[in-house]
Order: structure tokens, then C-alpha cells, then sequence
């Protein structure tokens, strides 16, 4: 417990210290707050270590400097990457049967939807889906059974409204 009560006692007196530093450096709050938890959550696993510098803080504020370092490295070699290959291609609209289908999915029970989206949408056997879900065959496939007649009613309700004008 007294590794807790030494880390609160480290973190209450220089949290603020870093999260201003962080937000100088970023001139974002958000990313200033992800920073700064993201390096005390890093100097919590290794406290033990960390403890024993002779400068904790400063040891949380090279890994915070080095955590927004990366992220603009990234969003860097983003910026560059687009630039040398364009823009992403247009990607067309979803077709108004995927809209339906996911509307539809949405409005079954989970476990039915994961293993309709696990067996049909993902290709996985009834026993790969079994495993995946930690549940019996069996249950698959009713889950699966009970899925597809819900999907079936909820998809001819659907295509019904859209035929008739006055659904």
C-alpha cells in the first residue's frame, strides 16, 4: 500500500506542472490530458523504478514529450503518405439493401447479430463461431436459426414500407 500512497503523493504534486507543459507544447487541452495520464499511467507500471530516480517528474515529462513527439511522427508520415499517393479514391455511397440489412441487424438481440455477422458476414463455421463466442453448437445455431427468421421478417417489413406508399 505504501507504493500507492508514494505514487498519489507524486502525482498530486506534479500533475498539474506536466499536464501545462503538455498543453504549451500542444496547444490542445485534449491531447494535453492524454499525454500527461498516458505518462503517469507509464510511471505507475514501473514504479518501483521510477521512484527511485532523483527526478521522477522529469522522467514523466521526457515520456510525455516523446508520446507527442510520436503522434506528430505519425500524423507526419500521414500528411506525407496522402500527399504521394492522393487522396483515398471516392468510395460510393452503401447500396440501400446494406442500409436496410444493417438497420435490420440493429434491431435483433446481440447474440443472434454476432453470430449472423460471425457466420455469414465473417465466414466462420458454426464451430469457429462456437469458440469465438464460448457458447455450445448448438446454441450457434439456434442463435443463428432465430437470427435469420427475425432478419428475414424485419427485411420483408422493410422492403414493404418502401413498395407501398402508405406504410
Amino acid at each position: 500500500m505504501r507504493d500507492a500512497e508514494g505514487f498519489d503523493a507524486f502525482y498530486a504534486a506534479g500533475n498539474k506542472r506536466v499536464l501545462h507543459q503538455m498543453y504549451a507544447m500542444t496547444g490542445n487541452l485534449s491531447d494535453a490530458q492524454e499525454l500527461t495520464q498516458e505518462a503517469y499511467a507509464r510511471a505507475w507500471q514501473r514504479w518501483s523504478t521510477v521512484s527511485t530516480y532523483d527526478d521522477p517528474e522529469a522522467w514523466v515529462l521526457t515520456v510525455a514529450w516523446r508520446l507527442a513527439a510520436s503522434r506528430w511522427r505519425k500524423a507526419k508520415n500521414g500528411v506525407t503518405a496522402m500527399l504521394r499517393h492522393g487522396p483515398p479514391e471516392h468510395t460510393p455511397e452503401p447500396s440501400v439493401d446494406n442500409v436496410a440489412l444493417v438497420a435490420a441487424l440493429r434491431q435483433i438481440p446481440d447474440a443472434q447479430r454476432r453470430a449472423i455477422v460471425l457466420h455469414h458476414l465473417s465466414g466462420l463455421s458454426v464451430a469457429e463461431v462456437a469458440h469465438e463466442v464460448g457458447a455450445p453448437e448448438g446454441t450457434v445455431k439456434a442463435r443463428l436459426s432465430r437470427g435469420r427468421a427475425a432478419l428475414a421478417a424485419l427485411l420483408a417489413d422493410s422492403t414493404l414500407a418502401e413498395v407501398s406508399p402508405h406504410a
